[in-house]
């Protein structure tokens, strides 16, 4: 169970950058959307793809590091798990 919420802990902790930059920028299109009555639905896509790829690549060293210290830390659990 341990091991269940420690990688959710780590999912939501990876997920959240993005999740906060494409709201961000959602609400930022949706905010010109109104102010100019232009609903395209395109205008919300692209932006958004661009932020979150941006912040994937500005975040990818971070996300790849978390991730290595989770697997450290189930290596380190399996390593000193008795047999039976």
């Amino acid at each position: 169970m341990e091991i269940f919420t420690e990688a959710v802990a780590l999912a939501l902790k990876i997920a959240a950058p993005m999740l906060l930059i494409a709201m961000l920028v959602g609400l930022i299109i949706a905010i010109l959307q109104a102010a100019t009555q232009v609903h395209e639905q395109t205008l919300t896509f692209a932006p958004k793809a661009v932020a979150i790829t941006l912040a994937l690549l500005a975040a990818g060293p971070w996300i790849t590091n978390e991730i290595i210290d989770f697997m450290r830390y189930i290596f380190g659990l399996m390593s000193s798990m008795e047999l039976a």
